[in-house]
């Protein structure tokens, strides 16, 4: 074990246990004004029976409570003519004991009638009833008493269907945690109207696919274990074994949950939301979503119209070039950002392209460049397809180049480094075309430098070193030794991790790591979704990462490692000495300094800041 430095993060007060509560049992809301008629509603739409507790009937209530009881939707209880022992004052509070113990299931407990305002209940009154709930184990929240409240409400919204107008699954919320409740509600409506409108639908036909998976299995017990294996996966990108000649049940079922983990985190929300009956079928058929017998070029339709959806992807109508003899480029996306992109290739996907061939991981905002009229595909690379993901996007290449097209090949970062160019360009010459190569900025160097991290730094790090942490096949690869003036970036390994991490500081042979083993305490960084608006770059050392990349939530593909001290070198003060004044001694010390008593550091979210330029 390290020193006791190196713990685990330190819990900051003042957050809330944010859950999402949805079970058939009872509520029991004091009050019957307008604010109990809105909790009343919200408990009602999570399938709680409900039950309002008010004094002066019916008469006093607000039109909304008045109707509801009418209506057989709620339960009324008039704590003046309730049955109670006491002719106290306190009959109230008597007569709600009375009602708690009658309701055995009571799992939450509102007080509405001490909202400010005419009319409100006292807070000696409140303090009762906070008394009994406690007594009784049921949660309570007293309107405008914090002090009070076991539980606050956040500032929610619920997705609507924008064609039928139907509620979705689908809902929001937004906590300020007692510093802003009107914030909170401006915080949500601006939420809100950054998603697209379709986005409700989408869940519900993601939700409608993982049912149809999950009836895939005669096994219950087994079906609920692959149905929820989506939500415990850290990452849709863990590996899957290719697929074999033959698929048991269960290995069949295994492969269609990370199928549908994978779209869910690929697929544009307009696509999701159109998903039709067959398509799910598709799906979850043998060749994963759209095989490639099915699919044909000039079915696809036009990216910009949501309305008339008929492709994988609601993209592209093509073009007719003029060009006798077609082109296909091989172009670099870099690493996300549109503002990255390189000039040139700006130019061949607005102005040139008559088809693109783009791969999963390019984000929409650099599809959304792409002109209306030009078609566009997406890789199918899911889960034990990419070989004939990969085969299928070099013959539609082809095909549309002997009509005369021009086709762009779309990556992620630079087309050669580690994107297959190379065999692309083989391929693309064995049948009569050579292909133009368009560099794009490489993620192998940009996240790094968007993280903070320079891959070569005077005093910390003389060179780098990129390689991949997932072989042809999902095979294991070879990784480079410890040199101490060395930077190593390993792309596409973040799914394996552990095994990454054991190979680098573990007693292993030659044919997995080429040269002594990394000190435990290297300083790593996981960068994800460089230069995106929900960037994440999570520091730890090699003896931690794992823990740190386990507690830090749900991962966000496509990620990369930086191994190294260049890591710390641009911390704080900044750090250039590791390389002129070496012992280990020393490097302890400035890995606890560099962590400050945590055993990682989590930074969310990135700012490119070219808005205003």
């Amino acid at each position: 074990m390290q020193t006791a430095a190196l713990g685990f993060p330190k819990p900051q007060g003042g957050a809330s246990l944010l859950l999402a509560f949805r079970a058939q049992r009872a509520v029991i809301i004091v009050g019957s004004n307008q604010l109990a008629a809105s909790r009343a509603f919200s408990a009602l739409e999570a399938d709680y029976s409900v039950t309002i507790v008010a004094s002066g009937g019916l008469d006093s209530a607000c039109e909304e409570i008045a109707w509801r009881v009418y209506h057989g939707q709620l339960n009324f209880v008039d704590l003046h003519t309730s049955p109670s022992r006491s002719t106290s004052a306190d009959h109230e509070t008597q007569s709600l004991a009375g009602c708690l113990d009658t309701l055995s299931d009571v799992s939450l407990l509102f007080v509405t009638d001490t909202a400010l305002g005419e009319n409100r209940r006292s807070r000696a009154s409140a303090e009762q009833i906070h008394r009994l709930c406690r007594e009784r184990r049921i949660p309570v929240n007293v309107t405008d008493m914090p002090e009070l409240c076991d539980f606050t409400f956040a500032s929610t919204h619920r997705f609507l269907d924008p064609n039928t107008h139907d509620k979705t699954p689908l809902q929001i919320a937004v906590v300020t945690n007692g510093q802003g409740c009107r914030l909170s509600g401006r915080l949500r409506r601006d939420i809100v109207a950054k998603l697209p409108r379709e986005v409700g639908v989408a869940v519900a036909k993601v939700g409608h696919l993982r049912r149809l998976a999950k009836t895939e299995l005669q096994d219950v017990s087994a079906a609920d274990s692959f149905y929820h294996e989506e939500d415990r996966a850290p990452t849709p990108n863990r590996p899957v074994p290719q697929r074999g000649d033959f698929e048991t049940e269960a290995e069949r079922t295994r492969r269609r949950m990370k199928w549908i983990a994978q779209i869910s985190e690929y697929w544009p929300y307009s696509r999701l939301a159109a998903t039709t009956d067959r398509d799910m079928m598709d799906l979850l058929g043998e060749h994963g979503p759209q095989s490639h017998t099915d699919w044909r070029p000039g079915e696809l339709t036009d990216h910009a119209d949501d309305s008339a959806v008929q492709s994988l992807h609601a993209l592209g109508v093509p073009s007719i070039s003029p060009s006798l003899t077609g082109r296909i480029f091989l172009v670099g996306s870099g690493p996300g950002h549109p503002d990255l992109l390189t000039v040139a290739t700006r130019d061949v996907l607005t102005k040139h392209a008559d088809l693109i061939l783009s791969d999963k991981l390019v984000p929409q905002g650099v599809l959304d460049l792409i002109p209306s009229g030009v078609e566009v595909r997406i890789a199918r690379k899911f889960p034990g397809n990419s070989e004939g993901a990969q085969q299928e996007l070099m013959e539609a290449a082809v095909e549309a180049a002997s009509r005369g097209l021009t086709v762009v090949r779309l990556k992620q970062g630079d087309p050669t480094v580690y994107a297959r160019a190379g065999e692309e360009v083989l391929y693309f010459r064995s049948h009569g075309y050579e292909s133009i190569i368009i560099p794009g900025v490489s993620s192998a160097l940009a996240g790094p430098v968007l993280a903070g991290i320079p891959v070569t730094q005077r005093g910390a790090a003389v060179s780098f070193t990129v390689c991949t942490g997932v072989g042809r096949q999902g095979k294991e690869v070879k990784l480079p030794g410890y040199d101490r003036g060395r930077t190593l970036i390993i792309l596409m390994g973040v799914a394996r991790l552990e095994q990454v991490v054991e190979t680098l500081v573990g007693a292993v042979d030659k044919a997995k790591r080429d040269g002594p083993a990394y000190p435990s305490h290297t300083p790593i960084a996981i960068i994800e979704r460089a230069s995106m608006p929900d960037q994440r770059v999570i520091t730890s050392t090699l003896t931690h990462i794992v823990a740190a990349l386990e507690s830090g939530g749900a991962q966000r593909p496509p990620g990369m490692m930086v191994v190294g001290w260049a890591v710390l070198s641009l911390w704080g003060g900044g750090d250039v000495s590791v390389l002129d004044d070496y012992a280990e001694g020393k490097d302890l010390v400035r890995v606890e300094k560099w962590l400050a008593g945590e055993s990682w550091r989590v930074a969310d979210g990135f700012d490119f800041g070219l808005d205003g330029l």
